[in-house]
């Protein structure tokens, strides 16, 4: 007997089910009732539901709530700073069954290797990934990445069983204009998924865009911008990630009348904040004690995500669907009590069934050492652009401040807290060094440093003392990677992060009590930002409006351009 056929017998009750969950509610997606009944699993399938069944293994649930696996359409695993293996075991018990990633974080390091290995990961997790291929590596041509990937490299790398489509097209300004390799690698995906990625874009310039045929899109930031998208024929991604958080600002508008076509994500979430906090459960709890009715929030988490990315496979308790499963304590807390991935109930002994891929992007930091003198900033003019930090977002102002020149130099300003924030190329192609003016932070004394720099991941480092600032920088070399906190030449906290200066090789939880250390030791300079590491990789993002700062200088988002 087939697979399918054991399926079909075992729906009609002429074959016992390997698993059945009895005793539970079920959450009904297309009425929002919640139903009394078994839920039976033949291998990686739901077989019967609502129906009584026999097992092999019968589960008692009574009294728990039993919901689709949650789906997060998209995020970095890169940004977890731990292996797909690690955050696999990190959130899948959480309830994220399927995790729609963009690995452009490694491809910008180490070109297509970086995909191969989150494809070839993605082919032993117990979680189902799904890896989309990055759009734009690197993201424009005001940085320096370590690849380049051209519509032939990505033709190399499609066809992987956890393909999906083309990732998030963050070069908006190519699609508008029609730059000629951003609509190479358009119609190379066309008639597929293509993720957007088009922050603050309206009217005619939205129009051009979703032409292009890009379908979804999580940097929304405000109710009217997501509405506008909605209207115009977009999925819009409610995003909460650890810096980016837009969650508040959606949430009016997902109602049960919305939820078919808005889905939730997180981009970029660190194990810190998903032990702190949660990851998928946190929005789901959240939306719901914010007022959104929990069918349309369960939706988004589930089923829309499932149709919004062509999963017609999962999204539902229903026959025939993925056996993605959640056991929940209830619906409000969404706090899972036991979790069903692909029909494979999630334990540490399952975790420890998994095959392994070895680590890629060693030995990936080959940046020049630098001194105090190389974070000088000169000019004939003291009046200054300002990257203005707006926390919880990584859109920046763009602020100008007038900052006098002091023997050839601009020297940082703790009392306006005026930071110097500099990027070194560090993939070993020019050794670029750009410095310019960061305020937010709050430093009053030292440095930090990190290689976890979007997207190009070079070194990007902040602070008020040159010889600290240097002292950092050189370190992250040392470690292949990662972030360090300095003071008075002494190190307070770091993190290695041997993966192509991206990720760890400990388990999360070391990952996560490290954060803490780093974060204390932030602090103890005067650093008043939730999240600092993750909100100064965005800070060197030239895609997202309005002021930001490359190994080539600082960026006029707006005009995209670098500044002179």
């Amino acid at each position: 007997m087939t697979d399918l056929e054991r399926r079909i017998a075992v729906a009609r009750g002429e074959e016992k089910a390997d698993i059945v969950l009895r005793g539970g509610r079920i959450l009904d997606l297309m009425t929002g009732e919640l139903i009394p009944g078994d839920v039976a699993i033949a291998g990686d399938r739901i077989a019967g539901v609502f129906e009584r069944y026999e097992g092999h293994r019968e589960i008692d649930v009574t009294g728990r709530v039993i919901v689709p696996g949650f789906i997060d359409t998209h995020l970095h695993i890169e940004s977890s700073l731990v292996t797909p293996f690690e955050f696999d075991r990190c959130v899948l018990p959480r309830g994220v069954t399927t995790a729609i990633c963009d690995p452009h974080e490694i491809a910008n390091v180490i070109g297509l290797d970086g995909i191969r290995y989150f494809q070839r990961a993605s082919e032993h997790t117990l979680m189902d990934i799904r890896v989309q291929l990055s759009s734009c590596v690197p993201s424009t041509h005001m940085e320096t990445a370590g690849a380049e990937l051209l519509a032939e490299d990505l033709r190399q790398v499609m066809g992987h069983p956890s393909a999906i489509g083309l990732a998030e097209f963050m070069n908006y300004p190519g699609v508008i204009h029609r730059d000629p390799q951003a609509m190479e690698k358009l119609r190379l995906f066309e008639g597929g998924h293509i993720d957007g990625h088009c922050p603050q874009l309206s009217g005619r310039d939205l129009n051009a865009y979703i032409a292009a045929g890009i379908r979804t899109e999580h940097e929304a930031t405000t109710e009217a911008e997501a509405r506008e998208k909605l209207r115009k024929g977009m999925r819009v991604l409610i995003r909460e990630g650890s810096v980016s958080k837009d969650l508040h600002a959606l949430q009016p508008l997902l109602s049960d009348l919305t939820a078919p076509y808005m889905c939730l994500c997180t981009d970029d979430r660190n194990p810190l904040d998903i032990g702190e906090h949660g990851h998928l459960d946190y929005m789901i709890r959240t939306l719901i004690a914010l007022g959104c009715p929990p069918l349309a929030v369960y939706r988004a988490a589930t089923l829309s995500a499932a149709e919004a990315f062509g999963l017609k496979d999962r999204g539902m308790i229903a026959p025939g669907k993925r056996a993605d499963v959640v056991v929940l304590d209830g619906l409000e807390t969404c706090n899972a009590v036991s979790v069903f991935s692909g029909g494979v109930e999630v334990t540490d002994e399952a975790f420890a069934t998994r095959g392994h891929v070895a680590p890629v992007g060693r030995g990936s930091v080959r940046a020049p050492e630098v001194a105090a003198e190389d974070f000088r900033v000169g000019g004939n003019r003291e009046e200054t652009d300002v990257i203005g930090i707006l926390e919880g977002k990584i859109l920046t102002e763009h602020l100008t401040e007038t900052v006098p020149i002091v023997d050839g130099d601009k020297r940082p300003d703790p009392a306006r807290d005026l930071a110097r924030i500099t990027v070194i190329e560090r993939h070993g192609k020019n050794g670029n060094i750009a410095s310019g003016f960061v305020r937010g932070f709050g430093l009053r004394a030292g440095a930090i440093a990190s290689t976890v720099c979007h997207d190009h991941h070079n070194i990007v480092c902040v602070g008020v003392d040159y010889d600290d600032m240097a002292g950092a920088a050189n370190r992250l070399s040392e470690i292949e990677g990662g972030f360090v906190v300095m003071r008075d030449g002494q190190i307070l906290a770091e993190l290695s992060l041997p993966v192509a200066g991206l990720m760890s090789l400990e388990p999360f939880e070391a990952v996560r009590d490290r954060l803490v250390d780093l974060r204390a030791a932030a602090r103890s300079l005067g650093v008043t930002l939730e999240e600092p590491f993750l909100q100064l990789a965005f800070l060197a993002l030239p895609v997202i409006p309005a002021l930001k700062i490359t190994d080539r200088g600082m960026v006029d988002v707006t005009r995209f351009e670098i500044i002179a």
